[in-house]
């Protein structure tokens, strides 16, 4: 028996778990530009997205976890292609950024930016679709378990990429001192 597909659900989704907040977000950072208390606001609610992006993994978790039976192979089949992806998407991205010349911490931010999705955010949409559970929504969490792993690796690895080549940039564009300089030959 085929589901069929209903542009209802998937609207109601987009618009309240992802329009909706994101037209908040721009809101808050125009009152935080605007006034004191806007920005102090604002810096409090940069305060959440850890721990609030962290509870909604968890009830995530908790709500697919016992419907994985039927989709654990669905699951485990994608794993080697969410590796893949976060081994080459950080290379990729600060190739890219030596490639446009950024500066080292340009480089290292579009690295991680390239390399990390929120694949929370698609998984509202993904409930949406009809005959989507349990597959799709195991395969997001994957993806997400696999990220989150990924940006433990990155928050070691990719702070120190671009030391050492700012440092012989830095260098080889400023003149030695003069002691260092070299005398002419006799």
């Amino acid at each position: 028996m085929s589901a069929t597909f209903r542009a209802g659900p998937f609207i109601h989704a987009f618009v309240w778990l992802i329009a909706v907040p994101l037209v908040l977000a721009a809101l808050t950072q125009v009152w935080a530009a605007k006034t004191e208390r806007g920005a102090r606001a604002s810096a409090l609610l940069g305060l959440l997205p850890v721990p609030s992006t962290a509870l909604v993994l968890f009830i995530v978790i908790a709500a697919v976890v016992p419907q994985l039976g039927p989709a654990t192979g669905s699951a485990l089949a994608v794993v080697p292609v969410y590796v893949a992806f976060a081994i080459l998407a950080p290379l990729i991205g600060w190739l890219v950024a030596r490639a446009f010349k950024l500066a080292p911490e340009a480089g290292r931010a579009v690295a991680f930016s390239a390399s990390t999705r929120n694949s929370l955010v698609v998984l509202p949409l993904a409930l949406a679709v009809p005959g989507a559970i349990p597959i799709l929504p195991a395969v997001i969490v994957t993806q997400t378990l696999v990220e989150l792993l990924g940006e433990l690796v990155y928050v070691r690895l990719i702070p120190s990429w671009g030391h050492k080549t700012a440092a012989i940039e830095t260098t080889a564009a400023s003149p030695a001192p003069p002691e260092r300089r070299s005398k002419p030959a006799p």
